[in-house]
């Protein structure tokens, strides 16, 4: 049988064939299986893969082994089988590309002359690569005190640090429409807390995860007895555009320098250490000076060794920027122009939409007034027998409504003043 949700291998195969030649033996009952030791499953370089990457998944189990076989959850049949690696007790299982068939959990067991093993604990094989990468953000900085508290913000589901099998995995919840986060609190910082961190985002329990987000690093200050001196050239007052440097030294040997901005999320400047006039110091250069670079600065020295750990911070020093207060004025004063222009553009638009409505309603009037003297009877047709009709007398300083049978007009009585008759209804 093929399996559904990938190839299966045969003697010798790596993990590319699409049948099982030759295996007449399905998947054991439990009554065959758990007769020897279960053995050790592993995956090299790891069971994290990039797609389509390769992947190697070994099985240990003890000498006199004689054939090795690998199950995937989900399949109806083994997934691959091999003979024993010298000297005897392992075999390696090979997947060459890495796709979304491959991506799920793994077990191996063995065959010796007393029987089937047990089966291995579950080994998960995840392909990175299927959706967009994460972001991964740490608060409130990612240089921590030990003992301290840290948090690290992700999109969706799970972390990852270098180095370490099976953290902790946290539920994705959605502060925002349209965003998934997780939130990972990493309360009392310790030393081993310190490393290179990624999250990847996924579906549910899905083993296809999105790229890896970019790297963050923490980094837990206090762990080196050493406390570097910061300084700042030509002096902590500088004007909006010039340049600045902020001098890190310490007497103590030290690989790296690092320079932290309080209440900065981004990861701090690294520099490496320069030994001059008998001290190891490091020179970051901030060209042009901007408002935000106001601040407080601290930095630490590190070791190359272990570039996580870092020493005690300096004695805070404060940046101050010049003319950022007139800077900011302008900028109101500017602001504040412009939403008076807005609003007075605004209110000529509507006065210029109502003037062009009126005028165009004193045009319809007067379209609608009849010349003096004219008669406007439109009368379609005369019955025989004599009908009630509605007129509508127009002068110049009357308006008035008669109903009658023919009026005065019309029996010979004249007017006392020129009028106008309009039929208005045939009743």
């Amino acid at each position: 049988m093929t399996p559904t949700h990938g190839p299966a291998l045969s003697w010798g195969e790596s993990l590319t064939g699409t049948s099982l030649p030759g295996l007449s033996v399905g998947v054991r009952t439990q009554v065959q299986a758990g007769t020897r030791p279960k053995p050790t499953i592993w995956a090299e370089p790891g069971s994290v893969i990039p797609w389509n990457s390769p992947v190697t998944i070994w099985c240990q189990g003890t000498l006199g082994a004689r054939e090795f076989r690998l199950d995937k959850e989900g399949s109806q049949s083994p997934w691959g089988r091999q003979p024993p690696l010298e000297p005897g007790d392992k075999a390696k299982f090979s997947i060459p590309h890495v796709t979304e068939g491959y991506a799920g959990r793994y077990h191996c067991y063995y065959y010796s002359s007393t029987g089937w093993s047990q089966d291995s604990d579950p080994l998960e094989l995840v392909m990175t690569g299927a959706y967009s990468k994460p972001s991964l953000s740490a608060l409130p900085s990612p240089v921590v005190t030990s003992g301290g508290n840290v948090t690290l913000r992700y999109d969706r589901f799970t972390l990852s640090k270098e180095g370490v099998q099976d953290l902790p995995q946290r539920p994705g919840r959605q502060p925002q429409a349209g965003l998934s986060q997780a939130d990972f609190p990493r309360g009392l910082v310790i030393r081993s807390d310190g490393g290179r961190y990624r999250c990847y985002g996924r579906h549910n329990l899905s083993s296809e995860w999105s790229a890896p987000s970019d790297p963050l690093d923490i980094l837990v200050a206090g762990q080196l007895h050493d406390t570097p001196a910061l300084s700042v050239q030509p002096g902590p007052t500088v004007a909006l555009g010039e340049s600045v440097t902020l001098l890190c030294q310490s007497r103590l040997s030290r690989d790296t320098f690092l320079l932290s901005k309080e209440g900065a999320a981004h990861p701090p400047l690294r520099l490496r250490s320069k030994f001059q006039g008998g001290q190891y110091q490091a020179e970051f250069s901030l060209s042009p000076v901007t408002a935000a670079h106001r601040g407080t600065y601290r930095c630490y020295s590190s070791l190359s060794s272990d570039p996580y750990l870092l020493s005690f911070p300096s004695y805070p020093l404060e940046l101050l920027v010049s003319g950022f207060e007139s800077y900011l004025n302008v900028l109101i004063g500017v602001s504040a122009a412009f939403i008076v222009l807005l609003l007075l553009l605004l209110f000529l638009l509507i006065r210029c939409r109502h003037s062009r409505r009126r005028k165009s309603a004193d045009a319809a009037v007067n379209n609608t007034q009849p010349a003096e003297g004219v008669q406007l009877d439109h009368q379609a047709a005369t019955s025989e027998a004599p009908q009630d009709v509605t007129y509508a007398q127009l002068n110049h300083s009357t308006l008035r409504r008669e109903t009658t049978t023919p009026p005065a007009s019309q029996l010979g009585e004249p007017p006392a003043e020129p009028s106008v008759y309009a039929t208005l209804a045939i009743h």
